[in-house]
């Protein structure tokens, strides 16, 4: 039974294909009957799923053994009612073919071919391709209807097929591209994480913000041992503030409240109440701390006077994970590669993780810390009066001035630098530095003595002056009181901003702003390390968890990244590399996909291994000769194809998107993908792309999305236990999903979307993956394989012409067939991906009505049903046929 005549997975919905030419014979029971291998080939073919009420198989059997297979047909039915088409090969020599009752119409049909390994092209090359064809659920069943057309339900196949499919490189590279664009490259282990990018129960965790809820929360009551230092301090600093808006103004210099006053006495206390209150949350932020906040710990916090509230309701952990899962879906469907998205959960993992309130320690040292309590608790200067040789000049001149009044300027003239004199000394004595009791001093200097000799010197010169000049006495009167207010003023403004200098130098409310730093970093201490502290754990643990899992993803993706080198087979002998699908020699064949894990990894864009075929510029025929996808080898074209691989193309042919083959040289031979090499059959003509622009991003999408699916199965499991080690299940489905994924970019290059994805369109948030499951949405062929389908609408032209196809027989055979025209059925038949796409409504303008349109693979072409004359079929009854 050669297993490269099957196909080696079928996809959803096509039918289930076995290979009975290798069936035992001679007498026996039905095990040695039949032979163990036939027997085995039709239990796998029953316990293949396939759709509810649609059952069907595609058995290629030898003719001369239908008979004789007649339990085994049988037994294909046991299920229930199926459908069986079988593909019976014949011998050169046979002229009759018989059947059992088993292969009769409506639900079981036979097409018969003949063996054509003497015309150079294997067996394997010719049916493998038609398999591939008869296999798609559509053609199945066109098929199987006409079978029941005609006479006996049993026709010789005249078949004219085309293949749009990529190069292996072509396949190879766009495999690769589209791992790397699944798993991205390697990113370090710390990514940007924003808040404003994530959901808002994950964003309430990292911008160490207070819930609504919570706002109006009492932390640190009066009672409380926290709350008492606070409302102490609080106190203090009041004491404090008032005292200097008391001593500030004239009452300060002038009256006794400068001596009732000891604003040191309340600065020393705001200091002392401020590292008492300091000690107290810090004491806090050590009792209490870790993963889960427990009633022990509520009890310490309560303790220390820190009263904490019940959990908010805008977060909890059943949350969390719902989150996580949005979030990880919104950076997937941006199209970030797992590894990226690894990296930004891997992030937020780290940012979330708790580390319990006893590191905000360091926290409290930079906003409450010794120095900063030293600096408050400091003492300075007090200094007024400003420059010294600006005082002794001012007061002079205003003692010159009072001086001038004759006779009574002697006295009036030194008095005014006496009275400066004297307000700078009382200010000295009731500076705001100064305790009453004289315990706490820092110092000070006001400038008296400059003032008292300047205005002795001065009233003396303008009690000369007056003297000299003579001025009315209403004149000296009126300078003598104007110098008297000026000297007053000027030393109640040089108290002022000397008290307010001294006040903003020693600043004691800082103490203030230092409570309302604390108390944040309390509030804040209290949300995120003490309520959230499980909440924040289950995040970071379940963060960590699908980061873990999505780079292991992509680890598994990578070893799926390079292709598999042509691997031996234990039944054969030479070097050669296994024969591709269409029978040629290759160096790299996606059969050779399979779940080992010690096949041989390759780089096609290096040279292909030794014992692979070149590529040849030769077409499907015979080497040199033209090849006619209509009328055969040999045979000109009638419709104006492009010509294939092997013959010239005239000067400017347009190749797919824009590139030209030049005159007298081959397509592919330069600037474009080679043919396959090895022989192929007449009918089947070959159309190889090097991959069209939305091949890769498809096969991206594709395996983003099930990637996605794979993901929704584990966030139970990490609801559960974020902590617990990923599973290798998960891996396994992702070597599923790219096995499944590289079978439909083998069987028709991703055209037909993964029909397990169509759940994602249900699915919030994930429009732009569910894109990519959609067949009305999903890229044309032309845009997948790079190969135009303007042959495929020239070939399924509405006239009926018998000429287009190749009969698969020997001319010998031509007088077993029905020679009546009406009798033959045609089916034409085309994947739906050819004609998806604005780019290809125009050229199936014209072409049959009665086209099949399949959902899937790369083949379209005519399959001419001809009947064959009455007497050539024999049918068996059951009872004619005897126990085999």
């Amino acid at each position: 039974m050669s297993s490269r005549v099957l196909p080696e997975r079928p996809l959803p919905g096509h039918a289930v294909c076995l290979d009975l030419r290798t069936a035992g014979h001679g007498p026996g029971p039905v095990a040695g009957a039949y032979g163990a291998e036939a027997e085995a080939a039709v239990r796998a073919a029953l316990d293949a799923p396939q759709p509810a009420g649609e059952r069907r198989f595609l058995v290629v059997d030898a003719a001369d053994r239908l008979v004789a297979h007649q339990l085994l047909y049988e037994r294909l039915s046991s299920y229930g009612p199926a459908h069986i088409v079988c593909l019976a090969v014949g011998a050169r020599g046979e002229r009759t073919v018989s059947r059992s009752l088993t292969l009769r119409p409506p639900a079981a049909g036979i097409l018969w071919v003949f063996d054509t390994a003497d015309d150079g092209v294997p067996g394997e090359a010719v049916l493998r391709p038609l398999v591939d064809v008869l296999s798609t659920p559509e053609v199945f069943d066109a098929v199987l209807r006409a079978l029941g057309e005609v006479v006996h339900g049993v026709a010789v196949p005249a078949v004219r097929v085309l293949e749009h499919d990529l190069t292996d490189e072509a396949r190879a590279r766009a495999w690769r591209q589209a791992v790397e664009g699944l798993t991205g490259p390697e990113v370090p282990a710390t990514g940007g994480v924003f808040a404003e990018q994530l959901p808002g129960a994950l964003a309430l965790l990292l911008d160490e913000g207070v819930p609504r809820s919570l706002s109006g929360h009492h932390w640190l009551p009066p009672r409380g041992r926290a709350g008492a230092r606070l409302a102490a301090c609080e106190e203090a600093l009041g004491d404090a503030v008032d005292g200097y808006e008391r001593v500030r103004g004239a009452a300060g210099l002038l009256t006794r409240v400068g001596r009732t006053v000891d604003l040191p006495g309340d600065v020393e206390r705001v200091t002392e109440e401020l590292a008492r209150f300091r000690a107290a949350v810090a004491d806090a932020f050590g009792a209490a701390g870790g993963t889960r906040l427990t009633a022990e710990h509520r009890g310490l916090l309560r303790d220390r006077g820190v009263e904490l509230p019940e959990m908010p309701r805008e977060i909890s952990r059943t949350g969390i994970v719902p989150a996580l899962r949005d979030h990880t879906h919104d950076l997937i469907a941006k199209g970030l590669p797992l590894r990226s998205v690894a990296a930004r959960l891997a992030a937020l993992s780290a940012r979330t993780a708790p580390v319990g309130s006893a590191a905000r320690l360091a926290r409290l040292d930079a906003i409450c810390g010794p120095e900063r309590l030293r600096r408050l608790g400091g003492r300075h200067p007090f200094t007024a009066g400003g420059s010294r040789p600006a005082a002794f000049a001012v007061t002079g001149l205003l003692a010159l001035l009072a001086g001038v009044w004759p006779v009574v300027g002697w006295v009036l003239g030194p008095a005014v630098g006496v009275l400066a004199a004297g307000l700078a000394h009382l200010a000295l004595r009731r500076r705001p530095n100064r305790s009453p009791d004289g315990r706490i001093d820092g110092g000070g200097a006001t400038g008296a003595a400059p003032r008292l000799f300047g205005g002795l010197v001065g009233g003396l010169a303008g009690a000369a002056l007056g003297q000299f000049l003579g001025p009315p006495a209403w004149a000296g009167a009126l300078a003598a009181a104007l110098s008297t207010a000026v000297v007053v003023l000027l030393a109640l403004r040089d108290w002022s901003r000397a008290v307010d200098d001294w006040w903003a130098r020693a600043d004691p409310e800082a103490a203030g702003r230092i409570l309302r730093e604390i108390q944040a970093l309390v509030v804040t201490t209290a949300v995120h390390d003490w309520l959230f502290a499980e909440v924040r754990h289950h995040c970071s643990a379940g963060a960590g968890a699908v980061a873990r899992l999505l780079r292991a993803l992509a680890a598994t993706a990578d070893a799926h990244g390079q292709p598999y080198a042509p691997r031996e087979s234990s039944d054969r002998t030479e070097t050669a590399p296994p024969p591709s699908p269409d029978g040629g020699a290759a160096s790299w064949s996606w059969e050779d996909w399979g779940d080992d894990a010690t096949d041989t990894w390759s780089d096609l864009d290096d040279e292909p291994p030794a014992g692979a075929s070149a590529p040849s510029h030769h077409g499907p025929s015979s080497p040199g000769d033209a090849f006619d996808p209509f009328d055969g080898p040999g045979a000109s074209d009638p419709y104006g194809t492009t010509a294939p691989y092997g013959t010239t193309a005239p000067y400017g042919t347009t190749a797919p998107y824009g590139t030209t083959a030049p005159y007298g040289q081959a397509p592919g031979a330069a600037g474009g993908p080679p043919p396959p090499s090895g022989p192929a059959p007449g009918w089947l003509e070959r159309r190889y792309g090097d991959g069209g622009p939305a091949l890769v991003d498809t096969l991206v999408g594709d395996l983003v999305a099930g990637t996605v699916l794979i993901l929704d199965r584990c966030w139970a499991g990490i609801e559960r236990d974020p902590g617990a080690t990923v599973s290798a299940v998960h891996e396994q489905r992702l070597d599923e999903l790219l096995a499944e994924t590289r079978l439909r970019l083998e069987r028709d290059v991703a055209a037909s979307p993964p029909p397990a994805y169509d759940g994602l369109r249900d699915r919030e948030g994930l429009a732009a993956l569910a894109a990519f499951t959609d067949r009305s949405d999903r890229p044309d062929a032309a845009r997948l394989t790079g190969v135009a389908p303007d042959a495929v609408a020239r070939l399924l032209l509405a006239e009926d012409d018998p000429g287009r196809t190749v009969a698969l027989c020997g001319p010998e055979h031509l007088r077993l067939l029905s020679h009546d025209p009406l009798a033959a059925r045609q089916v034409r038949f085309v994947p739906e991906a050819m004609r998806r796409g604005a780019a290809g409504d125009d050229v199936w303008r014209g072409t049959a009505e009665d086209v099949v349109w399949t959902g899937a693979g790369r083949h379209a072409g005519i399959l001419r049903l001809v009947p064959l004359r009455a007497d050539v079929v024999n049918t068996v009854r059951a009872e004619e046929a005897g126990e085999p």
